[in-house]
């Protein structure tokens, strides 16, 4: 397949910048508006590079557009006429940076503090770090009760201290916050052999992990784009065959992972194709106990899994 044609918007500031900070950021449907508008307030010596990765909205891209022209901060924005994927496109993203590190952000973060740039710039000039994750919150996430299980479970393995992370560092990077240095990059970039929702990140976090040390912070940035439940389990759905692949690549990485042990007894336990269905139905099921759907929503992933493993 040939690759999406590109359409490039640059700001006033662009041309003659020379950023050591390149910010990284694609989207696909979400609206990054209010945090391209939040990271404004950052540093001169950082760019943003927004990638809309075939969202197919013609309204978006204008209103986005509008938003690079005005920032402060050198900004450019690159649209695909088709989505790549995550892989793709930020591989993709990498190709227009400047800067000597990169802060990978989704476009449906927010960061949690004024000096949330500045932070990152500091580690990336002072300390030369080769990879760091800052971490992510719901601090800002509005509790919405078709949100209620995903707050739940992200609060309980995801939202975590950078003490907790630095207990298994390749476990928990994740292109929601991530800074990365040039050339750590130049020589691991993200594996575009993943498709859909799910491990490519983690997958990257485990190639890098051999080479160089990945450090946790503590400057987190808010997941605004909580899901519903039927949505959760949808991204699930599709991350099986990712799972399968960090597997084949990284067994014994993956041995000690939960969600691989637990795929591994329930693929002992027979009829999976009758009873997995039913903790779908359980964890999407609002009146239930919320613990008790968060922990049906687990199996759930992990039967999903037991297949492909």
């Amino acid at each position: 397949m040939t690759p999406s044609a590109e359409h490039i918007l640059d700001n006033r500031a662009w041309a003659h910048a020379r950023p050591a900070l390149s910010v990284l950021i694609p989207f696909k449907g979400d609206d990054p508006r209010r945090l391209l508008q939040a990271l404004d307030a950052g540093p001169a010596e950082a760019e943003i590079v927004i990638l809309d990765d075939g969202s197919a909205d013609a309204a978006l891209s204008e209103d986005v557009g509008a938003v690079v022209s005005g920032l402060a901060l050198p900004a450019r924005l690159v649209t695909l006429d088709r989505n790549e994927g995550r892989s793709k496109g930020r591989n993709r993203l990498v190709s227009h940076a400047r800067g000597g590190h990169f802060l990978f952000l989704d476009s449906d973060m927010l960061p949690d503090s004024a000096d949330f740039l500045q932070v990152w710039l500091r580690l990336a000039m002072e300390e030369n770090a080769a990879v760091a994750f800052g971490g992510f919150s719901l601090k800002q996430a509005p509790p919405r009760r078709e949100h209620a299980l995903h707050r739940a479970m992200a609060t309980h393995s995801d939202c975590l201290p950078a003490d907790a992370r630095n207990l298994s560092p390749e476990k928990h990077v994740f292109t929601s916050n991530l800074l990365v240095r040039r050339d750590v990059f130049a020589a691991e970039t993200f594996d575009e052999g993943f498709a859909g929702w799910g491990w490519e990140d983690v997958e990257w976090g485990m190639r890098v992990a051999r080479r160089w040390p990945i450090r946790h912070i503590d400057n987190p940035a808010t997941h605004l784009g909580l899901d519903t439940a039927p949505a959760m389990a949808a991204k699930y759905e599709q991350s099986a065959a990712n799972f399968a692949r960090v597997v084949a690549a990284h067994p014994q990485v993956v041995a000690g992972y939960p969600s691989y042990r637990a795929a591994m007894i329930l693929k002992r336990i027979p009829l999976r194709g009758l009873w997995r269905p039913a903790l779908k139905a359980f964890a999407l099921l609002e009146r239930a106990p919320l613990a008790s759907r968060a922990f049906a929503m687990r199996l759930y992933r992990a039967a999903l899994y037991a297949e492909a493993v």
